[in-house]
């Protein structure tokens, strides 16, 4: 192309012609560019005035290591059709993320099924997303409610319920308080409370049903959040009584958490995965991310590591220092004992590499075995987990 391109922050005409090039990039409109209006900024890239790029980005705090650190999710980003094969979306990503960078964003969250592209620009998908589907009348079979209560609506208790929990895992948004009432709106959710008599929300619950052609509906869960096994057991009890209505109940992708009460408990274990574009992680500021994560506070360690350049062609030394709860990362001329490229660090850093063997067979160089135990186990303590679309 031979008219030079400009990249902006979208004014209200901007908008407007980004929300009508996004529907003709993806065949269908983005309710996002309307719904996320008042929380998110649209950067986005014109020729001769007319948008050919853009996209969505959000500052909001991902829990790492049970601590908030600044984030920038990325979403709804489309280049025009006629402007593709020109490495658009690489200088889009940069122009999208330079304005979440200097508010303070030292990570960066991106759900794409261009897997490929975001791996070329350092992301790294920390962990395989699946939707699970199972049938109704299985749940029914094997699941029981004891004597829990089950109340329609979101309280500011269950919020607070949802925050807590959220902190047990690497990846979730500590969700502003607009959050709820975004995807309840843009979703048509249905939400419902857990609890036992006299005490305290226990579990959260939020689905989406929709009227089939012939008979009964289609159910889907958004939001599966439980404090215990007995109140996830009550909540998928609960969803096994829509079986006269739902002959499935299916948990969007990444809406089931990693744990495997529904697995170790069905009558017939016939669910089944399908497998997603997983959520990917970046790392912005390396010191920076380091800083404000959470880490193990019965861990005292110094590790000499390499990592990947932004540009991908040279190796930087770092002493990584983790005592007590906190971590520190700054250059040395030490030689390292692991060695980082840019994506394997963010996998590490969400959690994602389980063992050393893991880590190994992702292509993660070691000099010391115990130096890698020690890394692994840094960041291992919680399971990564993002159930939040953006």
């Amino acid at each position: 192309m031979s008219e030079q391109l400009s990249f902006v922050a979208a004014d209200d005409g901007l908008w407007q012609q980004y929300d009508e090039l996004a529907t003709r990039s993806y065949g269908h409109p983005v309710g996002d560019i309307t719904h996320l209006r008042e929380y998110a900024g649209l950067q986005v890239a014109t020729r001769k005035g007319r948008v050919v790029a853009g996209g969505l980005g959000l500052l909001i705090p991902q829990l790492f290591g049970g601590s908030p650190v600044p984030s920038a999710c990325l979403g709804a980003g489309c280049v025009a059709p006629e402007e593709r094969g020109e490495h658009l979306a690489t200088r889009m990503a940069a122009e999208r993320l330079r304005p979440l960078r200097e508010k303070g964003a030292v990570v960066s969250a991106i759900s794409t099924s261009s897997n490929g592209y975001a791996r070329r620009l350092g992301w790294e998908a920390p962990v395989p997303v699946f939707a699970w589907t199972v049938a109704t009348d299985d749940l029914k079979r094997s699941f029981t409610g004891e004597d829990f209560e089950i109340e329609h609506g979101l309280t500011p208790d269950a919020q607070d319920l949802q925050r807590e929990l959220a902190r047990q895992w690497n990846g979730p948004v500590l969700r502003p308080d607009w959050w709820s009432s975004w995807k309840e709106n843009k979703s048509a959710l249905t939400t419902y409370r857990f609890n036992r008599p006299g005490h305290p929300t226990a579990g959260l619950l939020s689905l989406a049903m929709q009227r089939r052609e012939r008979h009964g509906m289609n159910l889907v869960v958004h939001d599966f959040w439980a404090a215990g096994e007995s109140t996830a057991r009550a909540m998928l009890a609960f969803l096994g009584c829509h079986n006269t209505r739902a002959e499935t109940i299916e948990f969007r992708r990444g809406a089931l958490p990693p744990y495997p009460t529904l697995l170790h408990n069905l009558h017939r274990y016939r669910p089944t995965a399908k497998a997603w574009h997983p959520w990917m992680l970046r790392i912005l500021d390396i010191p920076g991310a380091v800083r404000l994560r959470g880490w193990p506070a019965d861990l005292d360690s110094t590790v000499p590591i390499e990592i990947e350049n932004e540009n991908g062609d040279a190796w930087d030394r770092y002493m990584l220092q983790i005592t007590a709860g906190s971590a520190e990362i700054s250059p040395t001329h030490i030689e390292g004992q692991v060695i980082f490229t840019r994506r394997q660090l963010a996998v590490w850093y969400a959690g994602g590499y389980r063992t050393a063997t893991s880590a190994r067979m992702a292509g993660v160089r070691a000099a010391s075995e115990q130096a890698l135990a020690t890394l692994i186990r840094s960041t291992a303590e919680l399971e990564p987990w993002l159930p939040d679309h953006f």
